[in-house]
């Protein structure tokens, strides 16, 4: 399985962009199919959180957050099997959820980062896309001070979405999308960003007919 590392580096910022605060450390990147699963239509939940565990498990592996923190487990990315069988094993799915094609949200990742890493992640629910204005501030905090990847999930747009930075004009802020319904044979950063699946986004392009839960790891990465 060959993963690409970082597929959002030399994407350009938005125009007149005044404030950029980014992910830190290295994440790969998980999508439909990259590990022979066919999870197309369903797996887009899984793939951002193999994403985010991705970047969690080499800031505990390689970088010295792991000796500043102990409580930490280690351990490798889990599948997507792995991924069902502990949300039965904490009690927040049935025994038929192992094996099906049943999505996951925002609130299943923090308790699959927890239950894998022990690693607490904040959840901000905001009622419509609309509220994301609300939130520029704490997305700056979040990327300046902890520097971890972000999950966005939502109803009416049920999308998953990794989120890797934040970028704010006098105008408009953007938030930089890494989208895990890619599928295919391996390929390039340069070829993702040019189909757009690494893409920044305004705000105003989500929609106010969802809501949208938001997933924020509070794991500081000692990268600067």
């Amino acid at each position: 399985m060959e993963l690409i590392e970082n597929v959002h580096v030399c994407l350009n910022l938005p125009d007149l962009s005044e404030k950029t605060s980014l992910v830190r450390g290295i994440y790969n990147y998980y999508h439909y199919t990259c590990d022979g699963v066919d999870d197309r239509g369903w797996g887009c939940g899984y793939r951002t959180l193999q994403t985010i565990c991705s970047w969690v498990h080499y800031e505990l592996n390689i970088n010295a957050s792991f000796k500043e923190y102990p409580e930490r487990k280690t351990g490798p990315v889990p599948t997507i099997q792995e991924i069902q069988k502990a949300l039965r094993t904490m009690g927040d799915k049935p025994d038929s959820f192992v094996g099906s094609r049943e999505w996951i949200g925002s609130v299943e990742v923090a308790m699959c980062i927890d239950f894998f890493y022990n690693v607490l992640c904040k959840i901000l629910h905001l009622k419509s896309g609309s509220e994301l204005k609300e939130t520029v501030n704490e997305f700056h905090r979040h990327f300046d001070c902890f520097g971890s990847p972000v999950m966005m999930g939502g109803d009416r747009d049920c999308s998953s979405k990794g989120i890797m930075g934040i970028c704010s004009t006098s105008e408009e802020s953007y938030l930089l999308v890494v989208d895990p319904h890619y599928s295919g044979r391996s390929t390039t950063k340069e070829t993702l960003q040019i189909l757009e699946f690494v893409k920044w986004y305004p705000l105003s392009s989500f929609m106010e007919s969802s809501f949208y839960n938001l997933c924020f790891p509070q794991l500081k990465s000692v990268m600067k």
